[in-house]
């Protein structure tokens, strides 16, 4: 697994004091836009620390440790952001979108196929699966029952149903 896991791109600067302005779809913000939390920007992985953070309409909004003017913040426009895996303090049955692309996908022991791709649609979080017939899957409780890191494997339940 990747030690850095990426958390969005900044989209823009929001004001004159050096806020940045984040499109982020990342299923685990409460754990990292907080304040004296370490980011990592670019594809140098430039380190700098969260001061503060807000939401604002579809945007995170930061401001970084030692910035306060948009002038010194315009080098991160358009730069994806990251947050090393450690941060997010995991546990053993928690895991991130990104884990899934690859792994096994098995219903009663039977494979159905594997996890190519992740689809972001208004209504769910699509898991793409390649096997016999390729099919989707909605990625919820009600079809995935577990998620085996360790053996890269996805136990669901009424899958089969799904594949036409």
């Amino acid at each position: 697994m990747n030690e850095f896991v990426y958390i969005g791109r900044i989209v823009n600067t929001h004001g004159i004091k050096g806020e940045l302005r984040l499109l982020s779809d990342f299923e685990k913000k409460e754990r990292i836009f907080k304040p004296n939390i370490q980011i990592f920007i670019g594809k140098e992985k430039q380190p700098e620390t969260i001061k503060n953070y807000r939401h604002h309409k579809q945007f995170d909004m930061i401001t970084l440790e030692g910035y306060q003017d948009i002038n010194e913040v315009l080098k991160y426009k358009g730069q994806n952001v990251f947050v090393k895996r450690e941060t997010l303090n995991l546990k053993e049955e928690e895991y991130l979108y990104e884990d899934l692309p690859g792994m096994m996908v098995l219903e009663n022991e039977k494979i159905l196929g594997k996890i190519r791709n992740i689809v972001y649609n208004k209504a769910n979080i699509l898991l793409y699966i390649e096997g016999e017939k390729n099919f989707y899957i909605p990625l919820s409780q009600a079809y995935i029952k577990q998620v085996d890191r360790k053996n890269r494997k996805v136990l669901v339940e009424g899958g089969e149903s799904l594949i036409l």
